[in-house]
């Protein structure tokens, strides 16, 4: 579907141009940001952390192999025992394994009345040649500081799927070191294809945040 022609990306440019993208870092705060300003702003909200287990039943171990490899890791496999660059290196989401899914859902979400998408999995090198206009898109990009404090109150490595492996401090600096990487990779991307991006660190509220985003998107 993305590897088509000048005209198909055209078209495909033009079917899309009633969505809006929130991209970034894990732990930047896109999910809320996203929610805001859909509600706000009487957008439809597309959250794509919701579909992935949907997406990953969607594959095949051909179309996705690297996702079909982590599905049969164990979780000290996925977490522990791998250092945090082969992590970065490997993950499927990273790598844009079952973007093509998200664009088929948003080409069968209703136009009207416009719709927001939101997720790490909107990789800046994927989603550029969908853009109508590069104001439709941004991508939030957490500093290691505020990154660590949002796990920190969720409850680090004490909660959640990390809580699971046999080492949770460990898994939780891997964790923490593969997304500063996949951050910088986010950050080098959007500079290079001149995309808009925000440094996250805490110094504005979420209200604030979510308001400098929408003028951003000219809502």
């Amino acid at each position: 579907m993305l590897a088509g022609g000048i005209a198909d990306r055209a078209a495909l440019r033009e079917r899309l141009r009633h969505v809006y993208w929130v991209g970034g870092g894990s732990g930047a705060g896109k999910s809320t940001i996203a929610r805001r300003i859909a509600a706000e702003h009487g957008l439809r909200l597309y959250a794509t952390d919701d579909v992935m287990a949907d997406h990953a039943r969607r594959t095949t171990p051909d179309g996705a192999p690297l996702l079909h490899r982590f599905m049969a890791m164990t979780m000290d496999e996925r977490w522990v025992s791998r250092s945090p660059d082969a992590m970065l290196d490997s993950f499927h989401w990273f790598r844009g394994e079952g973007f093509d899914l998200i664009v088929d859902d948003l080409l069968h979400v209703p136009r009207e009345p416009g719709v927001l998408v939101e997720g790490f999995r909107l990789l800046p090198r994927l989603v550029a040649p969908l853009l109508s206009a590069r104001d439709r898109a941004v991508w939030l990009l957490p500093t290691p500081p505020f990154r660590q404090a949002v796990f920190a109150a969720r409850g680090g490595s004490a909660s959640g799927f990390l809580a699971t492996t046999s080492d949770p401090e460990r898994a939780l600096r891997n964790l923490l070191e593969r997304d500063r990487m996949f951050t910088d990779v986010l950050r080098a991307e959007t500079q290079r294809l001149a995309l808009p991006a925000l440094e996250v660190d805490g110094s504005m509220t979420e209200q604030d945040l979510a308001r400098r985003v929408a003028r951003m998107f000219g809502l």
